[in-house]
């Protein structure tokens, strides 16, 4: 990420949970921007019907350019799709972070950054065969802060359930690479679909932080909680930490719990620490003026 990326874009590069909210539904604008999800996505695409897509984008337009951020950024329709220009010029400006959907082209993402501001980041939902195939390349582009990772797209697509682990492990592990190569932030792991089923979604987001994942997308606000506490490091794994960090302090090679202690290590637990002690966003109802 650009370090001169906006405060939106810092914020996503640490969120854990992201919510949707769709963008003909402005009534739920304010309460999805009052809870407690790190990020709200004013959705243009997949839950708008073509025939509210204008609808969608005026609200989307009208809420954002009150003069705050809202802790928003916008997903956009597809490149390609009869309502992509559109929504550029209305969202260019009035957010610092578009989700990007259906992305396998980096070279479609470049020329959408050249029409966004300096600052800009983007979100490329990762859903298709192509885009975890070229998923390197989509997170080599300079303006992405992290990918998304489209499970339920992705599953149709390869005629496979989207709720097995197995069919989509090697997809969750790739883009989780593809990320770390290109010094993006971790990916974002995609929906449960099931939205009073607590238990899947612990499930859920256990094996997506397993696999290296860091934030997972949201469809319902009672999902949140729950899958900001999965990704929230463990008593435990703080513990665990600080006596690394305390093992390592004399500058050689120690043993803490048994385990060496080398310099990936000190590395892991200094980022199991940065995750547990405030290195992402505190709820809050915007990030300041425009």
């Amino acid at each position: 990420m650009d370090t001169h990326a906006s405060p939106l874009a810092a914020i996503v590069a640490t969120a854990r949970t992201f919510l949707f909210v769709p963008g003909h539904r402005p009534d739920r604008f304010d309460k999805a921007a009052a809870g407690t999800a790190d990020v709200v996505i004013v959705d243009l695409e997949d839950s708008v019907a073509p025939d509210l897509k204008r609808q969608a984008r005026d609200h989307a337009a009208a809420w954002l350019g009150q003069g705050r951020r809202h802790r928003a950024m916008v997903r956009i329709n597809g490149v390609g799709t009869p309502w992509y220009e559109d929504d550029l010029a209305v969202v260019a400006g009035l957010t610092d972070v578009v989700m990007v959907p259906k992305a396998q082209a980096p070279e479609d993402l470049v020329a959408l950054s050249r029409r966004l501001p300096g600052n800009s980041g983007i979100v490329p939902l990762i859903e298709t065969a192509g885009g975890i195939l070229r998923a390197p390349d989509v997170c080599a582009v300079a303006s992405v802060i992290r990918p998304a990772f489209g499970s339920v797209d992705l599953a149709t697509q390869l005629g496979v359930d989207h709720r097995s682990y197995d069919a989509l492990h090697h997809a969750r592990s790739a883009l989780v690479l593809a990320a770390a190569a290109a010094g993006c932030a971790a990916p974002v792991d995609g929906v449960t679909t099931s939205v009073e089923d607590e238990a899947l979604l612990s499930a859920d987001v256990e094996h997506a932080a397993a696999l290296g994942y860091t934030g997972k997308l949201c469809i319902h606000p009672r999902q949140v909680d729950v899958a900001d506490r999965g990704f929230t490091p463990s008593e435990r794994e703080v513990s665990w930490a600080h006596g690394v960090i305390a093992a390592a302090a004399g500058g050689s090679v120690a043993v803490h719990e048994g385990q060496m202690i080398d310099r990936p290590v000190v590395l892991r637990a200094r980022a199991v620490l940065a995750r547990a002690c405030g290195s992402r966003p505190a709820h809050q109802t915007d990030t300041g003026p425009a």
